[in-house]
């Protein structure tokens, strides 16, 4: 397995967990909520309850998640091979199809008369 493969599992996991721990976090308005008995001390996260520990876990996902980012666009800049743009327009020679009969000379006997006047006077 190459680094850019492993690095592409690792930030699949890494957004996963982002988004997840994105969603757990409560917004600004439920600390109102909170002081009206809810039981905050009671919380695995202590009587500060858990603002702190997920605000650090986002940050320090965030900024995996940017670094893994960078990494694989550096991966992806050196697997690109630059090629010429000879190389790139293959050049095929024409086709010619056997079953017409060969022209001989110009033969403008069998064409109409090319009529050169204007059409929408009549002249």
């Amino acid at each position: 397995m190459q680094i850019a493969e492993l690095l592409v599992i690792v930030h699949i996991v890494l957004c996963i967990s982002l988004v997840g721990l994105i969603l757990i976090q409560q917004g600004k308005g439920a600390d109102a909520g909170a002081a009206f008995g809810s039981g905050a001390s009671s919380t695995v996260f202590g009587s500060q309850g858990s603002g702190s520990f997920l605000t650090r876990a986002t940050g320090i996902l965030a900024t995996l998640f940017f670094v893994i980012c960078l990494a694989l666009a550096y991966y992806s800049i050196q697997r690109i091979e630059p090629k010429s743009a000879l190389e790139t327009v293959p050049v095929e020679a024409p086709v010619v199809n056997s079953d017409l009969p060969p022209v001989e000379g110009n033969n403008n006997s069998e064409l109409p008369p090319v009529e050169t006047g204007n059409a929408s006077t009549g002249l």
